[in-house]
């Protein structure tokens, strides 16, 4: 059985939560991740939402983000019982076909310190790290 990607919509947000919770990523439902501000997303021409399938069943999501100057690449999970299988990049490769397609040039995933699978679908998709870059972020709401 060969998997498949497709582009995800609302629909697929109760299954995009449960790769997340699978995978051990952290998510935020009260804040930055509820239903509502994902749907808002997803409606947004510069971003997409990809999911790797499996036999009917979601076991891989990405999300890419254009934000007019770079590409970015967020939330990349592949449900544990599936990984080391190359699956992941499948769902990068598709996210950064989307990126291209808005007119990326400069392509950048955002991977958590621990996240050491994701690092490594990254490192063999062609990918390397930038330590000289730290993240500073300020948050609006606490839930976010």
């Amino acid at each position: 059985m060969e998997p498949q990607v497709r582009r995800l919509t609302a629909a697929d947000y109760d299954d995009i939560i449960r790769v997340w919770q699978d995978a051990g990523l952290p998510f935020k439902p009260k804040g930055r991740e509820r239903k509502e501000l994902l749907q808002q997303e997803m409606l947004q021409p510069f971003c997409a939402f990809f999911g790797l399938y499996l036999g009917g069943k979601l076991i891989g999501v990405i999300i890419a983000n254009w934000d007019g100057r770079r590409g970015w690449l967020n939330r990349l999970a592949i449900d544990p019982d599936h990984r080391g299988r190359r699956y992941a990049g499948r769902l990068i490769a598709a996210a950064e076909e989307f990126l291209k397609s808005q007119g990326a040039i400069v392509l950048a995933g955002l991977i958590d310190e621990e996240n050491l699978p994701s690092m490594a679908a990254f490192t063999r998709a062609g990918y390397s790290c930038v330590k000289e870059i730290r993240l500073f972020r300020k948050r609006t709401d606490p839930d976010a």
